[in-house]
């Protein structure tokens, strides 16, 4: 056990002894700072929020009503073609015909069709009987609400509210009923093992889509539009209209915006400002909406030359309990805010106010909808009975069958991602020459920096340095550093150990030691903990000069909570940590012993991923080892075969949007090059497998010995142990590749 002497001052006895040269005192309790740290991040993110609808109406009014829809689709994850022709195919078993329900109206048929490669949009398809010239209407469920129950086949929803039942007594409507994936919680166990999180069916697929650049907001929409694909091409097609109530209200605002075709959009329970997003259920978390589409620029591109009707009762109530998962919570919208934003328009949407607020969709309102898409649609007829010609109608099988598809779907796009990423990095796979390909690294930064991680395009503030003395040892002082970053909501904070032995005008290298998740600077010093083993002091007894940062990753749900509202705008939790340690080395670079040509990064876990991900932005790093995370990472995201997937754990935090597209640990390896990169890895660590790591390190194996030629600057050191620094081959890699002789 290492022993070590705690220097603790009052703020009022200060001295200048007791903090670095140039520095002011710093006052806050050690104890105090990650907690500070995190709500002075909240604030900053909440002001960033506040700026998101100018920044969306300022891009939106720059592009052509062409590059808004592709935008949009691109961050909807709607990558798929739909086919060609699609087909209407009928839903039957031996103990259930397709012909579900009747009326003297019209006839309801359980339906599927495809909407892209093995994927099936079902639900029901109403056809009237007495009507030649239908005209078409897709009306969408909340997620919690089955077709069966808006159709009126089943309880559930209020009768006054069963919006598809009450526009099929019209008897003028054919009407496409799509099922979406319901917010039920279910335990979701790794394979092999018997317990997991709880989340729900949504949030299974949006874990394993959303770093491969896909959404459930996407897929619903594509079986929407596929469904739209057939309505429109059936004999005698009239205009099409799209009409939902809570998550179906939002994809009946999505679903106009995106489509020409659509000439009446009817929203309900749903439209309203969207700055509390990151609150609401994790798989309507859409990357970048805020800053690009606000309900007012959705709402916009709806109304070109069509209509748009919003309805004005509340939404669906809905507190998800993140029991492993994500938390969320749903409440009335309140579109009183966005509508002020079409005050002035000339063509402004239509709202619906009348009748009781607290029911849905009622009658009355559906009549107003009815008469923005048939002007002839007259009072609201009585609905007829239904006659049930199915015995039951369970949705469990076809809830089962839509998720199995899905989920199937994202697994084939994770071996098919190597070969995107292949075609992205193509412009530098022919450069063998180490300055060259450093020369042509820059636009691939940018897109990791700006596209992925999430660039705050703002100015570092001064640093205004606050120092106190922490450690005092035989072989270095210890100091804890306060740096401002984004004042005064953001800031840094970490220890810094300055070796005894440091002579006047002597220049030596730094280690930027990184704790994993919920770890502290602290722990990397002293106590032996289980996973650091003191690897900071020991390094500092070596001679090194080491800083060990306080990342964010701390306090649990606080610190998720910051990504998901980072999300919104475009933005994660590297989107400040980078910032955070480019103030870092700025004032590293300002110590007057520091080499700034020399200045090493090494973290463990958590620290590892930001190994990866940090020096690949930050060049002022000369090397970086990434210990105990380093492995098959797109997979180790998405897969649902591994017992080691996120797709099975509590940190619903961990991801990326489109990082599959780009940048799997391989190729952010490969913007750390050709500057030395080392990876260090415990055969009994659970983060991956030996083979997985083995297999994604043999492409940085690869670029550094037989692209660049230079393959003593690459290593991988494999230890029999778990989840811990070793600190054996990655010390040998940092005396060698920092020119310091080690210090015994």
């Amino acid at each position: 056990m290492r022993v070590l002497t705690f220097v603790l001052l009052l703020p009022t006895l200060a001295r200048a002894a007791d903090t670095v040269p140039d520095t002011a005192p710093l006052t806050t309790p050690a104890a105090d700072i990650p907690a500070a740290m995190l709500a002075g991040i909240d604030r900053f993110l909440d002001k960033q929020t506040a700026l998101a609808p100018a920044q969306a109406e300022k891009l939106f009014a720059g592009r052509t009503p062409e590059q808004r829809r592709e935008r949009l689709a691109y961050l909807l994850g709607m990558r798929e073609k739909r086919p060609g022709k699609v087909e209407m195919e009928l839903v039957a078993t031996t103990d259930r015909p397709a012909l579900v329900a009747k009326t003297p109206q019209y006839d309801v048929f359980a339906v599927r069709w495809r909407a892209f490669a093995d994927v099936y949009g079902e639900g029901l398809l109403i056809q009237p009987r007495h009507f030649a010239r239908p005209i078409s209407v897709i009306a969408i469920p909340d997620a919690d609400h089955t077709p069966e129950m808006i159709a009126g086949l089943v309880e559930g929803v209020d009768p006054k509210s069963q919006y598809a039942r009450n526009l099929a007594a019209h008897g003028r409507y054919r009407i496409l009923i799509p099922a979406l994936l319901d917010r039920k919680p279910a335990k979701r166990p790794a394979p092999g093992r018997k317990d997991g999180p709880e989340f729900s069916d949504r949030e299974l697929v949006f874990r394993t889509a959303f770093n491969l650049g896909r959404h459930p907001i996407g897929y619903d929409l594509t079986k929407i539009l596929a469904g739209l694909d057939w309505l429109d091409a059936q004999p005698h097609a009239q205009s099409t209209a799209v009409i939902g109530w809570g998550e179906g209200g939002m994809l009946a605002l999505y679903a106009g915006a995106l489509d020409e075709r659509i000439a009446v959009t009817c929203v309900g329970g749903y439209f309203g400002r969207r700055d509390g997003l990151w609150a609401e259920p994790i798989e309507r978390t859409v990357w970048n909406r805020l800053t690009e589409f606000g309900d007012a620029q959705l709402a916009a591109m709806g109304l070109s030359n069509r209509s748009l009707v919003i309805e004005t009762s509340a939404g669906p109530s809905v507190q998800l309990a993140g029991k492993g998962g994500a938390p969320g919570r749903l409440g009335p919208p309140s579109p009183a805010d966005v509508l002020r934003a079409f005050a002035n328009e000339s063509r402004g949407p239509t709202v619906v106010s009348d009748g009781d607020p607290a029911v849905a969709m009622n009658d009355q309102r559906t009549l107003e909808m009815v008469r923005a898409i048939y002007a002839g649609g007259g009072s609201a007829p009585a609905a007829d009975p239904v006659e049930l010609l199915a015995k039951s109608f369970d949705p469990a099988p076809r809830q089962s069958r839509q998720l199995a598809q899905l989920v199937a779907h994202t697994q084939s796009l994770i071996p098919a991602s190597q070969q995107t990423r292949s075609d992205f990095f193509k412009p530098l796979a022919k450069i063998s020459d180490s300055a060259k390909y450093e020369a042509a690294l820059q636009p691939f930064r940018d897109k990791l920096h700006t596209d992925v991680l999430g660039k705050f395009d703002l100015t570092l503030s001064p640093a205004s340095p606050r120092t106190r003395k922490l450690y005092d040892t035989e072989k270095f002082t210890g100091y804890e550093v306060q740096l401002d970053v984004f004042a005064p909501d953001v800031f840094a904070y970490g220890v810094l150990l300055l070796p005894k032995d440091l002579k006047p005008n002597e220049r030596r290298p730094v280690v930027v030691c990184q704790h994993g998740l919920e770890g502290t600077p602290q722990q990397t010093i002293t106590g032996d903990h289980r996973a650091y083993h003191d690897f900071a002091a020991k390094l500092a007894d070596r001679g090194f000069i080491v800083f060990a940062p306080q990342n964010s990753y701390v306090l649990g749900e606080r610190f998720r909570q910051l990504s998901r509202k980072a999300w919104p705008i475009g933005k994660t939790l590297w989107s400040w940590i980078i910032p955070q340690h480019q103030q870092i080395l700025n004032f590293l670079k300002g110590l007057p012993n520091v080499d700034a040509k020399r200045i090493a990064f090494y973290g463990l876990s958590y620290g590892g991923k930001t190994a990866l991900r940090v020096p690949a932005v930050l060049t002022d790093y000369c090397l970086s080892i990434c210990s105990g995370d380093f492995n098959e990472w797109v997979a180790k995201i998405s897969s649902t075969a591994w017992p080691f997937s996120y797709v099975f754990t509590h940190e619903y935090e961990i991801y990326e949007w489109d990082l599959a597209s780009t940048f799997n640990h391989a190729e952010m390896a490969a913007l750390i090059a050709p500057r030395p990169f080392m990876v260090e890895r415990g055969h009994y660590d659970g983060v991956s497998s030996d083979e997985l790591v083995a297999y994604e390190f043999a492409k940085v194996r690869r670029l550094y010995q037989g692209q660049l030629k230079i393959p003593d600057r690459c290593a991988i050191e494999w230890f029999d142990g778990p989840h811990t620094i070793n600190g054996k081959g990655t010390f040998e890699f940092l005396h060698r590749h920092l020119q310091w002789e080690q210090k015994k």
